[in-house]
C-alpha cells in the first residue's frame, strides 16, 4: 500500500499541485463535508460536483445530500472489487465514517 489511500480499484492520478489553497477556498459546509468524507476527494472535484448539484436543485442542503449519494455510489462500485460481494456498500447499506 502506497500513501494513505488504502486499497482501491478507483482511478488514481498523481498530481504535483498543493490542494490546500483550493481546500481553503471552499465554503465552510463543503470543508466540513470533505473532512467527514469516506473517500480521498480532491477539493476541485467536490466543488465541481457540488456546483452541478446546486445548479440543478437550487438547494445547498440537497446538493450536499447529492454529494453523499455520489460518494455512496463510488464506494459501492469499489467495494465489490476490493472487499467482495458481502460488503454492506455492495448490498446497498449506508456507509459512513
Amino acid at each position: 500500500m502506497r500513501g494513505n489511500r488504502g486499497k482501491t480499484s478507483l482511478k488514481l492520478k498523481r498530481r504535483n499541485e498543493d490542494p490546500m489553497p483550493e481546500y481553503d477556498r471552499l465554503p465552510a459546509e463543503l470543508r466540513a463535508w470533505l473532512a467527514a468524507a469516506v473517500l480521498p476527494w480532491r477539493p476541485r472535484s467536490v466543488r465541481r460536483a457540488f456546483d452541478k448539484a446546486l445548479a440543478e436543485t437550487g438547494d445547498r442542503d440537497f446538493a450536499l445530500t447529492r454529494l453523499t449519494a455520489l460518494q455512496g455510489r463510488l464506494v459501492a462500485r469499489d467495494a465489490a472489487a476490493v472487499w467482495g460481494p458481502d460488503h454492506p456498500a455492495v448490498r446497498g447499506e449506508q456507509i459512513s465514517k
